[in-house]
């Protein structure tokens, strides 16, 4: 499934309703592009999907007369387009890197601030029509009395019981912080992290901080406003995963809690905290709606695709939300949100990427061992079968190459592959007891492995199925 990873860069907030507008028009959908990838050493495929940026805001300014137009009438055609889903389109995922796309060109995004102020002026005109009913019954009813029934306290007052959402999120909220990442040029985006130790480091998404890698500015924002210029330890683009470190970091750091994603059923309570559009300390809710979920995903910047089996939620997820926590009923991390699926045209009709119920977040045992060896090494360790797999969008299993990626062999002599058994033309089936139905989701699943690993392979071979015992081998860092 091709997805869309969310850190763009994103408008500030509006500080005033904005004025009536003018619907805005369906952008194009983007293609994904075929490929192949390896699963040995260097999975370097082609494009694999597509990223949408959002658009600015323009409106023109509002007449200042009273009483205020009434709303307009609403448009004879829906404002949203698009055909369905992004797709995976050509030969799906690519089960190594190499996704690359183009960004749409940024359409005129006024429909959203016509929508708001066509509400605000239907909300004023039925005040105003309210308060006339109003003083109209209560002068025809003057000789009756009224009693007004209050509340005792107010909401701020009100006890939450532990586990409740409101209680999970004063909890967690204090440990999460709003990143800013720039390269040396001034491009970036915004995105979200939370506390991983008391040492000051921060996980996050990979994409959230590419931009900041090679000597960009990053800085790092907690609720209270309190601002940390920060570094980057470590970062793995294809687990899509990457940690910083705040500069004199405070010594009242509370990490957050580590759940235990394997145990995590469809169905379960979640909680997802992130800054979405730039609206920082969002709290969104929602459940796990399907697990081992396999994504392959890009931030839309023409860097390598990421890949995992996620775990996927309906809790609201947008650009601005990636590198977050994805909190179960207790507050305890169970993922971290990265990728959403959205209608090939971005739903808007801006080209930028939104929520339809659709988000992924890679399950934390994976993203603990990752964090931990980018925070030991600074550098990504990959498990690998030392083969190299096809990107068609198949539902048929992950079919080993004739022919090696930039020239290599297909199966890595020597390899973990190799001594299993395994050769050119082997469509793999299962890893284990996880059903495998492509490249890319197999790519998935190994990586969801560590080196040394030992694993069942159920391969077909000349339309018989076998079976073949593999250990799982290791590479270390993105190139």
């Amino acid at each position: 499934m091709s997805t869309e990873n969310e850190g763009s860069a994103v408008p500030p907030a509006p500080s005033a309703p904005p004025p009536p507008a003018d619907a805005p028009a369906a952008s194009a959908p983007q293609g994904a592009h075929p490929g192949a990838a390896s699963a040995a050493g260097d999975p370097y495929g082609t494009p694999a999907s597509q990223a949408h940026h959002d658009a600015g805001e323009s409106a023109s300014v509002p007449d200042p007369s009273w009483p205020p137009p009434p709303p307009p009438p609403p448009p004879s055609t829906p404002a949203y387009g698009g055909d369905g889903g992004a797709g995976h389109g050509g030969g799906g995922w690519g089960a190594g890197w190499g996704a690359t796309h183009q960004q749409p060109a940024p359409k005129n995004g006024r429909g959203r601030g016509g929508l708001v102020a066509a509400v605000l002026v239907a909300a004023l005109a039925a005040g105003g029509l309210g308060g006339g009913l109003g003083y109209t019954l209560a002068r025809e009813n003057d000789s009756g009395g009224s009693t007004t029934v209050s509340a005792g306290t107010t909401g701020g007052n009100v006890k939450r019981d532990p586990g409740t959402v409101a209680a999970v999120a004063a909890a967690a909220l204090p440990s999460t912080v709003t990143i800013e990442a720039a390269s040396s040029s001034g491009e970036g985006g915004t995105g979200t992290g939370f506390v991983f130790d008391k040492q000051g480091h921060i996980v996050t998404n990979n994409h959230v901080v590419a931009d900041a890698v090679d000597g960009g500015n990053l800085s790092a924002t907690f609720p209270d406003g309190k601002k940390y210029e920060a570094e980057v330890v470590g970062n793995a683009q294809g687990y899509d995963v990457a940690v910083i470190k705040l500069k004199n970091a405070p010594s009242d750091l509370k990490p957050l809690a580590l759940g235990n994603s394997d145990d995590v059923a469809v169905g379960d309570s979640t909680i997802a905290i992130g800054a979405p559009f730039g609206l920082s300390n969002t709290v969104t809710t929602g459940i796990i709606s399907a697990k081992n979920r396999p994504v392959a995903s890009s931030d839309g910047s023409g860097s390598k695709a990421s890949y995992m089996s996620a775990l996927q939620t309906d809790a609201s997820i947008n650009p601005g939300n990636s590198g977050g926590p994805l909190l179960d009923a207790q507050g305890n991390v169970i993922g971290i949100n990265s990728a959403i699926q959205s209608t090939s045209n971005g739903g808007f009709g801006t080209g930028q990427a939104g929520s339809i119920g659709l988000g992924f977040a890679i399950p934390i045992n994976q993203a603990k061992y990752v964090a931990q060896e980018l925070i030991r090494t600074g550098k990504p360790v990959y498990a690998k079968i030392g083969a190299s797999v096809s990107l068609e969008d198949t539902t048929g299993g992950a079919k080993i190459t004739e022919q090696g990626v930039g020239g290599a062999e297909p199966v890595d002599p020597g390899g973990p592959a190799d001594k299993a058994g395994l050769k050119p033309g082997d469509v793999i089936t299962k890893l284990d007891d996880r059903v495998i139905d492509s490249g890319p989701t197999l790519i998935g699943e190994i990586w969801t492995h560590k080196p040394g690993d030992e694993v069942t392979i159920t391969y077909e071979r000349g339309g018989k199925e076998r079976t073949t015992e593999l250990t799982l081998g290791s590479r270390v860092g993105d190139s």
